[in-house]
């Protein structure tokens, strides 16, 4: 899908699954510093946590989208530069416990006019696989700009 052909309205496929391991969690906390046990402990997660097992950050979550948001749309890059520009909204519903395995459904929620491109705000939210409630619901940010 073409992300400068999207429409306000339009919702986009979904994500492929990506398991959240143990590794993933740990370099996630050595690259913002957010070393609490509940995330990288394992044996005190087993005895003390309320989910028995490490759960990842929120934000580990929310910033894989661009990542997954790569997988379901296309941008020419002859044409566009596609730039992150911030977050509207976002709400952590549900811990992402280790190797669960998460996606993201994106629907263009609104596009506006900037002075240097298109301002599009997806909404997304994150499931995960074998339960009803989502990871994180938000608005997310991103400005494409013509050549």
């Amino acid at each position: 899908m073409e992300f400068s052909q999207l429409k306000v309205g339009d919702e986009l496929p979904q994500t492929q699954w990506f398991k959240i391991t143990q590794q993933k969690i740990n370099e996630f906390a050595v690259a913002t510093g957010d070393h609490q046990w509940i995330h990288i402990d394992q044996e005190r997660c087993a005895k003390e946590s309320p989910f028995k097992t490490t759960i990842a950050h929120g934000f580990l979550s929310a910033s894989l989208m661009p990542m997954m948001f790569e997988q379901v749309i296309s941008v020419d890059p002859m044409k566009f530069t596609m730039l992150n520009y911030g977050i509207d909204s976002l709400r952590f519903l549900e811990p992402v416990r280790v190797n669960d395995e998460i996606r993201y459904q994106f629907k263009v929620a609104d596009i506006e006019d900037k002075a240097m491109g298109k301002l599009y705000k997806v909404a997304a939210k994150v499931e995960i696989q074998g339960r009803e409630k989502p990871a994180l619901v938000g608005t997310f940010l991103t400005l494409l700009i013509a050549k």
